[in-house]
């Protein structure tokens, strides 16, 4: 696989797979009004992978990008917090762009990633080979939504990375707008429920699962290895075999903007799974990462 960037000596502990984006957000008045916008970088997949170097983890992100301007500045980005680039350039497909209203609530946002090169990424992207060393692989249910071949690549994924002697780590990451309701609901119990480790939010389990609380959500994915339930400003409970659930509450912080906070709260929990902490450790490093995102306007926070 060819690099947008030359490789740092160190292999990754942490592998995370899928698309970024460029990201428009409007600035001072609504996207349809607003006469500055700021651009920026987006993608769960890339987030995570940003929040784990932070933690003193190597990471890389490995997807596919165009070859323009919008490609250079994601690699370039990432580049420059110290992920690792796994990514190959397509000269024929372009690189997915969003454009994001903000507000406290919830923010708007609009995908423009049809086609895009990312969505191309198909089955052999990456190899037990490549993956040697590495520790855990993560993606997102938004990877399988892309298109056909990218949930066929997932679903390769999964036996790739245990083949290498590595974990999966799964966020549901459920994302409305990229695929109908039952086809969501189906292929993220799957892959959710095959995960060493997953991620899913109280709220999307209960939209797309019709699952009420944390338990019910536990037992509509009874094999999933380490399932972690978030439920926004309340807290998060870790369910493991057949162990007592962990719940931590969440720390009270005034938000500025809430998108990027779950994958802040995936990468800051992973780091403490690699830094063998216990279950409420791991739980209290997701919420703390997920605070400093929630008090900036980006889906990342600024490079200390």
């Amino acid at each position: 696989m060819s690099s947008a960037s030359s490789p740092l000596p160190r292999t990754p502990e942490v592998v995370c797979v899928g698309e970024s984006m460029g990201l428009l957000t409007a600035l001072g008045a609504p996207l349809a009004e607003t006469e500055t916008a700021a651009l920026g970088i987006a993608g769960a997949e890339g987030n995570v992978a940003v929040g784990l170097v932070a933690a003193g983890h190597p990471a890389a992100w490995a997807s596919r990008l165009g070859d323009d301007p919008i490609g250079t500045r994601i690699a370039t980005e990432l580049g420059r917090r110290g992920v690792q680039l796994w990514a190959t350039t397509d000269a024929d497909a372009p690189t997915g762009v969003m454009f994001k209203d903000p507000g406290i609530e919830s923010s708007s946002v609009y995908y423009y990633r049809r086609g895009s090169a990312a969505s191309l990424m198909a089955p052999g992207f990456l190899t037990p080979a490549q993956l040697g060393g590495v520790r855990i692989v993560h993606t997102t249910g938004i990877t399988p939504a892309l298109s056909a071949s990218c949930r066929d690549m997932v679903d390769e994924l999964y036996g790739t990375a245990r083949a290498a002697g590595a974990l999966v780590s799964f966020d549901v990451n459920d994302r409305r707008a990229l695929w109908s309701r039952d086809d969501a609901a189906a292929t993220l119990t799957r892959l959710a429920d095959a995960a060493d480790i997953a991620f899913v939010g109280r709220d999307e389990a209960e939209r797309i699962w019709g699952t009420a609380t944390a338990s019910d959500i536990r037992r509509h994915l009874p094999r999933c290895g380490l399932l972690v339930v978030k439920d926004g400003d309340v807290g998060a409970t870790a369910f493991r075999g057949d162990e007592e659930p962990v719940f931590v509450p969440a720390p009270r912080v005034e938000v500025v903007e809430p998108v990027g906070a779950g994958d802040a709260f995936a990468a800051g929990f992973l780091a403490a799974s690699l830094d063998d902490a216990d279950l409420a450790e791991r739980l209290s490093a997701g919420h703390a990462a997920a605070a400093r995102v929630l008090t900036t306007h980006g889906d990342l926070p600024p490079i200390a």
